[in-house]
């Protein structure tokens, strides 16, 4: 093996196994590939197999120093045709108790690989935070660790004060009623960093009525076990989250904010990486097209994320809002957006809409946010599409349903000004006055104006010389490549 292979870094990263996880995870791979390393890219067996379904069988094959691994997930297989986002319970339990094992076992053929002179030895880890095994086996092969968040920096922040909120009382809620009776407007005013937040601005698992919340149990293990000299690396830039960066700060000083991701790799050249992607479902690329023939700005962009499931009536309520709003619009309704089965439109709405509405399962949603026809994003408000949106200058209609979304849709709408909310029980009446003001409207129009104002920043802190990229430089050197 020549002394280049040698010396090349080699990481291994690995997200918790749901596409909101697994997007920005490749995007950082991308960043470290393009900056020198061999990447070895962990995904589960079931997200692998429905990578290659998306993208054809041979679409991972040919690239340099960019390869795959796969392990099980310890589930038992899914019923139908497994292209469904997996139970998040279930997933949480199986991270705990079964990946550990099998991610050693990677490890350890990696560096039988590397024994014999086909890859690098690996040189560093760099894993989803919520996948905390992973710091185990750092330790045990003295290799450098960073815990990659997904998420906004106020979502980790939460997670730390979770027993904090058992503490006071505050979860698990006496009853159902807590969440109806106006208690979710409780101040949270004894967190650092946090401004005017209410108990619903907060990550929804607190919500729940059961001392024994797997989602409450898991995240209050994730933060036992993250220890406080741990490299932390944040989807999220300063300009976006000081005052919470700068609590998070105090409590772990090893902490890199090298976001917005989407800006830090459009402002990277990586052509030949270009066609390497890691969405789960098959793109229908036909609606860019479609998009072609549009006014600028005139298109409100529906979707509600990887995961988000709705009822039956709540589509129903979204579909005649947007149709009685008489916006055109651009909607992706995943096979599994509907709880129980597949969405069904009447005919009646969609000859009501067929000159102006395109429906799609799914789409390559960055290209699609930054046509120059998109004029606003009705959006669940998961943490990639708000930067996502952020990226583009476009300004968005909020209908968080749970895990950050809520604590992402408190800084769009009051923090940024770049959005509007729409309550949890949805009416087509809502939704028609404010697709209308959020395309044609006076609040639509200053939403619009900050959230370019946003996107420059965007650019400027991700650009050579910018924090967030200097902040990429300093963990690659100050943390990633101690090993070498």
């Amino acid at each position: 093996m020549n002394n280049y292979a040698e010396k090349k870094p080699h990481a291994v990263l690995i997200p918790y196994p749901l596409q909101g996880h697994i997007n920005p995870l490749f995007k950082v791979a991308k960043l470290l590939h393009l900056k020198g390393f061999h990447i070895t890219f962990v995904n589960t067996e079931y997200n692998h197999k429905r990578l290659l379904n998306s993208k054809g069988p041979n679409s991972l094959d040919g690239f340099t120093d960019f390869n795959f691994e796969t392990i099980p997930d310890g589930l038992t297989p899914m019923e139908g045709n497994g292209d469904v986002s997996q139970d998040t319970n279930s997933l949480c339990q199986s991270v705990m108790k079964n990946f550990y094992k099998p991610f050693c076992e990677v490890l350890a053929r990696l560096s039988e690989s590397a024994n014999i002179g086909l890859i690098p030895p690996v040189t560093c880890l760099v894993s989803d935070c919520l996948m905390t095994f992973t710091i185990q086996a750092a330790e045990e092969l003295a290799l450098p660790i960073a815990l990659f968040v997904p998420a906004n920096a106020c979502s980790l922040l939460c997670v730390f004060y979770l027993h904090s909120f058992v503490e006071r009382g505050i979860t698990p809620l006496k009853d159902e009623s807590y969440l109806t009776n106006g208690y979710l407007e409780t101040k949270v005013d004894w967190i650092p960093g946090l401004k005017n937040f209410r108990l619903k601005d907060i990550n929804d698992f607190i919500r729940t009525r059961d001392p024994n919340d797997i989602m409450l149990g898991f995240f209050s293990a994730v933060a036992d076990r993250i220890p406080r000299d741990t490299t932390i690396v944040l989807s999220t830039s300063n300009e976006l989250e000081s005052d919470v960066i700068n609590a998070l700060s105090s409590m772990f000083p090893s902490l890199y904010p090298i976001g917005p991701l989407p800006s830090l790799l459009n402002q990277t050249p990586h052509n030949h990486l270009t066609s390497l992607s890691s969405n789960l479902w098959k793109e229908d690329t036909k609606c860019l097209e479609w998009l072609e023939s549009k006014e600028p700005r005139s298109i409100v962009y529906v979707n509600f994320g990887s995961i988000t499931v709705m009822t039956h009536e709540q589509v129903l309520e979204f579909a005649w809002g947007l149709a009685n709003s008489k916006q055109p619009f651009l909607w992706i309704i995943r096979p599994d957006l509907v709880i129980g089965g597949s969405v069904v439109l009447s005919s009646e709405f969609v000859n009501e809409t067929s000159d102006r509405g395109l429906i799609a399962s799914w789409c390559p949603q960055e290209k699609v946010l930054n046509h120059p026809s998109i004029g606003g994003f009705l959006t669940h408000c998961g943490w990639n599409s708000t930067t996502e949106s952020i990226c583009a200058g476009v300004p968005m209609l909020c209908w968080p349903v749970f895990g950050d979304q809520p604590t992402n849709c408190r800084f769009i709408c009051n923090e940024w000004e770049i959005g509007l909310e729409i309550d949890t029980n949805v009416k087509r009446e809502e939704v028609e006055k404010l697709v209308n003001e959020l395309i044609v409207g006076e609040k639509g129009k200053k939403m619009r104006e900050k959230a370019m104002e946003l996107k420059n920043k965007a650019m400027e802190d991700t650009r050579v010389g910018g924090c967030s990229y200097m902040n990429l430089d300093k963990v690659i050197n100050e943390v990633l490549l101690k090993h070498n």
